[in-house]
């Protein structure tokens, strides 16, 4: 098979999903926002199933390369540049519509279920290393503990996440807030200061 077709139907996967959410999505549409046939596509793909898991495993290399990115000087300006990224989207709002319709399908589709917990623990794990990084380096208090941290950030991201997308609500201060958490609990002393 050729990859290059491939990922041409895995971008298509992705305008399609933005264009008719994933309870709508058929094969025709994906077709569609490609120059391929509905046929090629099977030939590719057996079904919608099959698809959404390869579709998934893509947007997984893509989210793992941008939750990883470095745009900040310091590990306190990297933490709040991912959470503020997370919370403010630079993806559009109708794929976290079409994201929040597939993960509505995992409590009764093992496959989507996995690759849901593959996500969660690539950002509980990313959040943990920038916290543990912050700890060691003196920046945050020597205290706080990476993992719990993590998991606590990961939970919010999460809900404020899926408020935004089903409530429809345009704007949050959630990144505002964590970004307070972050300077009033995980900031050392002698950092305060430094971090406004």
């Amino acid at each position: 098979m050729d990859d290059a077709v491939r990922e041409e139907i895995l971008d298509g996967t992705y305008r399609a999903l933005c264009a008719h959410g994933y309870a709508d999505l058929t094969i025709q549409d994906i077709a569609a926002e490609t120059d391929r046939s509905k046929s090629l596509v099977h030939y590719y793909f057996e079904s919608k199933g099959e698809l959404i898991d390869a579709f998934l495993t893509y947007l997984y290399d893509r989210y793992t390369d941008y939750i990883g990115e470095e745009r900040g000087e310091t590990t306190r300006e990297n933490l709040t540049s991912l959470l503020e990224r997370l919370l403010d989207g630079d993806d559009s709002e109708r794929l976290r519509t079409a994201l929040l319709e597939v993960k509505a399908q995992a409590p009764y589709d093992e496959s989507i279920r996995e690759h849901l917990v593959e996500f969660d623990a690539a950002l509980f794990e990313r959040l943990r290393e920038l916290v543990a990084a912050g700890v060691e380096s003196g920046e945050f208090d020597a205290a706080v503990d990476p993992s719990r941290t993590a998991e606590c950030l990961t939970a919010a991201v999460h809900g404020a996440r899926t408020q935004r997308t089903a409530l429809g609500r345009r704007r949050y201060h959630a990144d505002e807030t964590l970004t307070e958490y972050v300077d009033t609990y995980l900031v050392a002393d002698g950092g305060r200061e430094a971090a406004h």
